[in-house]
């Protein structure tokens, strides 16, 4: 018992100290992102310069059934990630609802060049897997709004050069500004830090593999393969960017069937990082049920219309054969 112990502390310590010192890391490549993207966003809300181009926006937004103050939100996700919208979101006062759209869209193409380029080294067409991952969340986004009876307007017409909703002066929306990032990157440090501290215990006492094997019943219900069980976990839970090196080795030394590549691709492109990036969500007061649940259930219908398409496919060209074999 007591040599036991003698194992599990140093795991626990080092485990733990890698969790802190990841979480740190991680916390200072965010500032990095959210400082100057919420106070370049706060300047542009506060000037009322990105209410200068609605007119370029609204056609695409409102099909999306949001303002067109929110593409900017919505490019910003696109090329920067997740981080990069929250702290968008923080400066910008949308409605609750237009931002469960928003946080909708981004979760499901946040990102798009490095986690598209990871795809690509894990022996799937970057562009297609760019391309399918925007139109799911246009498509995604578009129903979750039907299904809301969100429209552009909802909660009222945004006024230019206001910050909350009142107008400000320079001194009070940069105070404004300056208080609002600091209690947002109090509550994402706290989500952070026992999150990365808890997956490196995880991997120490390799209860990743234990989970794997969990939840290998639970692909075959997603429509995909047994032995991909390793990559879709690692990035639904690590993601496309922090399980990068996991997901290219595994798919690089085993010869995985292209169709069940290409099943895994389609699922976790829409839905990964499953853990952490929808709770990044979570300091803004949205809904959870809207942050877990499209893109789970998107990840599963295009899956399963892949296989669908497959065995039409292959029925498709059986019947071609023996067509021929007749006519001969």
């Amino acid at each position: 018992m007591t040599n036991k112990t003698k194992d599990i502390l140093p795991k626990i310590k080092s485990g733990t100290r890698r969790g802190l010192i990841k979480g740190w890391k991680g916390l200072v490549w965010l500032l990095k992102i959210i400082l100057p993207i919420s106070f370049a966003t706060a300047l542009l809300v506060h000037y009322g310069i990105i209410y200068k181009l609605d007119f370029l926006m609204t056609p695409v937004m409102t099909w999306l059934s949001l303002p067109a103050s929110a593409a900017l939100v919505l490019v910003i996700g696109l090329f920067t990630g997740i981080y990069g919208t929250v702290a968008a979101l923080s400066v910008m006062p949308f409605a609750m609802a237009h931002m469960t759209l928003i946080a909708v869209f981004t979760l499901i193409s946040h990102n798009l060049i490095q986690e598209s380029m990871v795809q690509g080294n894990s022996g799937f067409n970057p562009f297609f897997a760019a391309f399918f991952r925007v139109l799911m969340a246009f498509v995604v986004t578009f129903f979750c709004a039907r299904v809301l009876g969100v429209t552009p307007e909802t909660g009222g017409a945004i006024v230019p050069g206001t910050y909350g909703g009142e107008p400000t002066s320079f001194m009070v929306m940069l105070e404004q500004w300056g208080w609002g990032t600091f209690k947002l990157v109090g509550q994402i440090f706290c989500i952070i830090m026992p999150l990365m501290v808890i997956l490196e215990l995880a991997k120490a006492f390799h209860i990743i593999n234990f989970i794997t094997r969990m939840v290998s019943p639970v692909l075959c219900v997603m429509g995909l393969n047994r032995s991909t069980g390793m990559l879709w976990l690692t990035a639904s839970v690590f993601g496309l960017a922090y399980g990068s090196a996991v997901i290219v080795e595994e798919t690089q030394s085993n010869d995985f069937e292209r169709e069940d590549l290409t099943r895994l691709h389609l699922s976790i492109g829409i839905n990964h990082a499953m853990i952490e990036d929808p709770a990044l969500f979570l300091p803004l007061g949205l809904p959870a049920v809207w942050l877990w649940i499209p893109r789970l259930a998107a990840a599963i219908i295009a899956t399963w219309l892949y296989s669908l398409f497959l065995s039409a496919r292959r029925l498709y060209v059986k019947r071609a054969d023996h067509k021929k074999l007749c006519d001969h």
